[in-house]
């Protein structure tokens, strides 16, 4: 069973992580089930394991260095963070599978976005998910993972209508030939709810996991 908890209100960065860490613990003991939170941050920028210094560009806002793999990241009012604790010996017959698992996640925005008729593609050695805006493409998603004794944390960052120009401070994952986008910059000016919905409904394709939900 994979517990939901919606947050309505904005949860400071280490917060996140100390809950995250303590409920991780719990999955690896078999005292807790698995869980996705869906919550939004304050402005924050955060390091990843291999980011370069040299990608951060202004400092405008506090920065967190991270755990999580990958690189500069941006979090921020108007983007839904997804924190997955999911067990993966349990979820991979005992073979855990972190490409699998980073593919699964792809997948489970790219669905969503679907949702919404927005088309979000993977690309060869750029992490997160991309469309194409004319003659350029533009992240709409990111995607950052650890991984401790086989229960993953971390997760996913989907941009609905976050200022964009927030993220001018870093060079975000690294790459400087594209930019960002949003789901609002879309064209489709849905609601955070309306995302939760598609993202759990999507969820449960991709991971096949019962769930249940607390708002």
């Amino acid at each position: 069973m994979v517990e939901w908890i919606v947050e309505k209100g904005l949860i400071p960065y280490e917060a996140a992580v100390q809950f995250m860490e303590a409920r991780i613990a719990d999955i690896r003991a078999g005292t807790k089930d698995e869980l996705v939170w869906l919550l939004e941050h304050p402005s924050l920028y955060t390091k990843g394991t291999s980011a370069k210094d040299s990608d951060l560009l202004d400092a405008r806002f506090p920065v967190h260095k991270t755990g999580r793999g990958g690189e500069y990241t941006y979090h921020g009012l108007g983007q839904r963070v997804g924190y997955a604790m999911l067990d993966l010996k349990m979820r991979q017959n005992n073979k855990p599978d972190i490409r699998g698992y980073v593919w699964s996640l792809e997948e489970w925005i790219i669905q969503s976005l679907a949702e919404f008729g927005i088309k979000g593609e993977r690309r060869e050695g750029r992490v997160g998910i991309w469309v194409v805006d004319g003659n350029h493409e533009n992240k709409i998603a990111a995607i950052g993972v650890r991984i401790r004794k086989w229960v993953a944390y971390h997760g996913i960052s989907i941009n609905l209508n976050p200022d964009l120009s927030h993220f001018d401070g870093i060079i975000p994952c690294g790459i400087s030939e594209h930019g960002v986008t949003s789901i609002h910059a879309q064209g489709k000016k849905i609601s955070m709810h309306e995302l939760d919905c598609a993202l759990q409904k999507s969820f449960d394709r991709v991971f096949k996991g019962a769930t249940h939900q607390t708002v």
